[in-house]
């Protein structure tokens, strides 16, 4: 896979500790950089994705019923 060479300003603090955690990992900062970046992406598409889908199903007016809710709605204030 081809590689292009990416430059951005990140502040010292954050710095130090990506090369901490690189130093820990035995890797070098690149490839911190790169696995941060990947479980970005998978997180942000993941978002979307799922974003996307209940947009979809609202326009075609698939919503909840009030028993789904309440179902839901007690399983998350136990």
């Amino acid at each position: 896979m081809k590689k292009d060479t990416i430059t951005f300003r990140l502040d010292q603090d954050k710095k130090k500790i990506l090369d901490a955690i690189a130093a820990t990992m035995e890797r070098d900062r690149a490839y911190v950089l790169n696995e941060a970046v990947e479980e970005f992406i998978e997180l942000h598409q993941w978002q979307f994705a799922h974003i996307q889908k209940g947009i979809e199903e609202a326009d075609k007016e698939k919503f909840a019923t009030e028993d789904e809710i309440r179902t839901a709605f007690k399983k998350w204030t136990k």
